[in-house]
């Protein structure tokens, strides 16, 4: 097992850039001067970045560059990536913006921020369609070239004054002529056009490194690893970077200083900048090597759940297989063959596949094996808005199949929080004999944060029920542990032979049943294993004693609940939070904690699923509701006024 372990770290630093808690002095790539040789460089505590352009100007590379470098100097970072619906929208059309924005602070940032204080927008339809989520006075780096009559035509623009039709003021703008720069910085190196003017996100990177006084040397390992295979294109968008930071330093762009966030709180250790997505498929990868099992994968893709397909497909020398099935069932129902076949089994989808998975996911009800189903929600309902945010799913994850099927439900928090809740719900399913609904959802999948990898000898053992050998010749397939979890017989152990299927069973012998009371006392003994599952009680924070308002949610909006409870706090308000990461079976304190206070809200983008659940689960429990359905995270300036009504 050690082994293991040690191969699965290897990984994990294989992927990782570090910070030992010292802050990196910044050096350009060309030379070893550094900015504050050279600038006046002011501290912040936290900055707003959004970047914006065509689904093709590579919005979604430079950002996650830029979060990977803060977070590399000890930044803490939240991001949102912001795709379009459109597989490929017509160039410079308002539906084919791709945005993409972090949040990088010097102490603990919860969220991507309500509004940003840089917009980089590449084109006309980019200023258009982001400029709303700029901040009054926000700096905006804009590529001229991209502003023809053409360009403003498809972005509807009236007049040729975009910026006065705008209101934006013209101080606050770095406009430049980036993509003219680009092909400038590109003469020489026998690139086409096409090659060239796909390097032009690298030059606002560039750019936006000399406003935050980012170390350069930084971006371009970043880039010599992505690009290892084409050395070329590395070097090419290195050059473009150093072009957009020197154009920077040399016009000391007249709308802006030079930045530095300094890291305040700083713990030494290993980290990388990881997706939601990415941190699940390791924390599944995780708990499969610490329970000493394969691990298994059906899946059909879809979005925003493919890109844990995708990362999981990579490591099979870590024992991992993965399957792309013909359909949602099938992806399931190999799943489930896959744990009765003694792998943990898991199975990956979004809303729409959870409809279609859940006659496979009953199965494994009534046949008690463990199976992880990753649901990363989505708009909805049918095809709806596939790349955008919702907690839509909750109570068809929880009553969404026929019959009574108890179900256990995690949601996860936030990106790096992903890796723990895929690794605790592979424990509950592998430790209980269930199938587990692990939820998170496109902002948090998408989104990222910074992973402090953890020491994996030191998380929870995971010990499965197997049958005990001095039961061999007696046992049965449903008999059970003291717990009430039915023992696992894995395939292969001679004297353990047994079926399993869909229709009812003996709880004796394993036989079919249809006996009336069987049928009675095994539906209960199944929801009983359920309540039986121990979770950690529900943490309140805050004014914990005397707040006048309890704000309560579950999963991915934890961190603007939080951030909404922090500015409250600082106007003098009595506020406390209390997050829901486990849904089904709910902490035993819960009815203690919501009928604590005198007020409670509970905030949650759908119509109002948790509020309902929790009505339905605690006597006396009549809440207040905050409810959107934007497809977008909440803004926390809105759930403040609207918190701050509450109270009044």
């Amino acid at each position: 097992m050690s082994i293991i372990l040690s191969n699965f770290a290897s990984t994990l630093r294989d992927n990782s850039l570090f910070t030992d808690g010292k802050t990196a002095t910044f050096q350009s790539i060309n030379n070893n001067t550094t900015m504050a040789e050279a600038l006046d460089i002011k501290e912040l505590d936290q900055v707003v970045v959004r970047f914006s352009g065509d689904s093709g100007d590579g919005m979604q590379l430079a950002g996650n560059i830029f979060s990977t470098v803060s977070a590399t100097v000890g930044n803490s970072i939240s991001t949102f990536p912001d795709y379009p619906a459109d597989i490929r929208a017509p160039q410079g059309s308002l539906t084919g913006v791709s945005g993409f924005q972090v949040h990088i602070g010097a102490g603990q940032v919860y969220t991507p921020g309500d509004q940003c204080d840089v917009l980089v927008a590449m084109n006309a339809a980019a200023l258009k369609t982001q400029y709303k989520y700029a901040k009054p006075g926000a700096t905006i780096i804009i590529d001229t070239d991209s502003f023809a009559q053409s360009d403003l035509d498809k972005a509807q623009f009236q007049t040729t004054d975009y910026l006065g039709e705008m209101g934006i003021d013209p101080d606050r703008v770095i406009a430049c002529p980036i993509t003219q720069m680009v092909k400038d910085a590109l003469k020489d190196t026998g690139m086409d056009n096409k090659a060239m003017l796909k390097c032009r996100n690298m030059f606002a990177l560039g750019l936006v490194c000399w406003l935050f006084s980012r170390d350069l040397d930084l971006v371009a390992n970043f880039l010599k690893e992505k690009f290892a295979k084409k050395p070329g294109v590395a070097e090419a968008n290195i050059k473009v970077i150093q072009a957009g930071y020197d154009y920077g330093h040399n016009t000391h762009s007249s709308a802006a200083n030079v930045y530095r966030i300094e890291s305040k709180v700083k713990t030494p250790g290993r980290y990388m900048d990881i997706t939601g997505n990415k941190a699940t498929a390791y924390g599944f990868i995780a708990a499969a090597e610490k329970a000493g099992l394969k691990l298994y994968l059906g899946s059909y893709p879809i979005t925003p759940a493919t890109d844990v397909l995708h990362e999981l497909s990579k490591h099979k020398s870590l024992g991992v297989t993965t399957v792309q099935c013909e359909d949602e069932i099938a992806g399931c129902a190999s799943s489930v063959g896959a744990a009765f076949g003694g792998a943990l089994a898991v199975t990956s989808t979004s809303g729409p596949g959870i409809c279609l998975k859940s006659e496979a996911m009953n199965l494994a009800v009534i046949m008690e094996l463990p199976l992880v189903v990753l649901d990363v929600q989505r708009g909805g309902p049918a095809t709806g808005l596939p790349t955008k945010s919702e907690q839509t799913d909750l109570l068809q994850c929880l009553y969404g199949r026929n019959g009574e099927s108890p179900m256990p439900v995690i949601a996860a928090t936030s990106p790096t929080d992903c890796f723990y809740a895929a690794y605790d719900a592979a424990k509950m399913a592998l430790e209980h004999m269930t199938p587990v609904v692990l939820l998170t959802d496109a902002y948090i999948a998408n989104g990222s944060g910074a992973f402090k990898l953890p020491d994996l000898a030191k998380m929870d053992a995971i010990n499965p029920p197997y049958v005990p050998e001095e039961l061999k010749g007696t046992w049965t397939p449903y008999m059970r542990a003291e717990n009430g979890t039915r023992y696992w017989a894995v395939p292969g152990r001679e004297g353990f032979q047994h079926i399993l299927g869909g229709l009812e069973k003996d709880d004796k012998t394993g036989a079919i049943s249809t006996a009336p009371e069987n049928h009675d006392l095994m539906t209960r003994k199944r929801a009983q294993k359920i309540a039986n599952i121990e979770v950690p009680d529900l943490e309140v924070i805050g004014d914990v004693d005397d707040a006048e308002l309890l704000i309560v949610g579950f999963g991915s909006t934890y961190g603007h609940l939080h951030s909404a409870m922090d500015e409250l706090r600082s106007q003098g308000k009595k506020v406390a939070m209390a997050q829901f990461r486990y849904i089904n079976p709910l902490p035993k304190n819960t009815a203690e904690v919501l009928l604590k206070y005198p007020k409670v809200v509970v905030a949650e983008q759908n119509m109002g699923q948790l509020a309902g659940y929790l009505r339905m689960k605690v006597d006396n429990f009549v809440p207040a509701q905050f409810n959107q359905v934007k497809g977008q995270p909440f803004v926390v300036n809105e759930l403040v006024e609207a918190f701050s009504a509450l109270i009044k």
